[in-house]
């Protein structure tokens, strides 16, 4: 059974949060502080982490960033503010999604399951695969790591997705709407600014100068597509 830990101070939503997901088949555990939240997903092996945004103490954006220092799985961020800073802010962060309260419980849950999916698609694709390398680029698919010149770069699990997806696919352009659904598997239901954000951030970690980029480039009016 696929489990899901909650991290939400408002009993009255994360009670609203689990009962759903188990009715859809899902083992659900409930914290209600950052604190609780790092011990429990150093303890137990999570398949996804929703992840309230304003908790007491420590918040939900720098909770997701030590999330990121140790497991890859698809982090969620939930909250009740719209503010599109607050979206760059949580996907800088190692964020894979962003849902807005008050939502639809049967859309969150079909979230929870597109990106479960669409993770364990991509990590037994990857693990199969072998290393490439393409212009000092090192992109070791089976241990999830990545060299530029020799010097290893962190990626969160959404960024590394990204970039397999785009060198396996060298010299294809693709639009925002068609990585949106590759890489996060949903179409409607996403916001474009994901992708925007994502291929910001890998520009900065695998780019000499991110403003002239070698590897990810940008076709005016179309989109992006990894260049060899």
């Amino acid at each position: 059974m696929r489990k899901i830990l909650i991290i939400e101070d408002e009993e009255s939503i994360a009670n609203l949060e689990k009962d759903y997901l188990e009715l859809s088949g899902f083992e659900v555990d409930i914290v209600s502080t950052g604190d609780e939240g790092l011990v429990s997903a150093k303890r137990v092996k999570y398949d996804l982490i929703l992840l309230d945004i304003m908790l007491p103490g420590i918040d939900g954006f720098e909770l997701c960033q030590k999330f990121r220092q140790f497991v890859d799985i698809p982090i969620l961020m939930v909250t009740a503010r719209k503010e599109d800073i607050d979206k760059i802010k949580g996907f800088n962060r190692g964020a894979d999604d962003y849902i807005v309260k008050p939502f639809n419980p049967n859309e969150l849950v079909a979230r929870v399951k597109a990106h479960i999916s669409r993770y364990d698609r991509l990590t037994n694709q990857q693990q199969k695969d072998s290393s490439i390398s393409i212009n000092g680029l090192v992109i070791d698919h089976r241990d999830r790591r990545i060299y530029v010149n020799e010097e290893e770069r962190i990626l969160t699990a959404k960024e590394f997705d990204l970039l397999y997806f785009l060198t396996n696919n060298p010299n294809q352009v693709f639009s925002k709407e068609q990585l949106l659904e590759r890489i996060w598997g949903y179409d409607a239901l996403g916001d474009s600014t994901t992708v925007t954000v994502h291929i910001r951030k890998l520009r900065e970690k695998i780019e000499k100068d991110p403003a002239k980029p070698r590897y990810i480039e940008t076709i005016w009016g179309v989109g992006y597509r990894f260049k060899h």
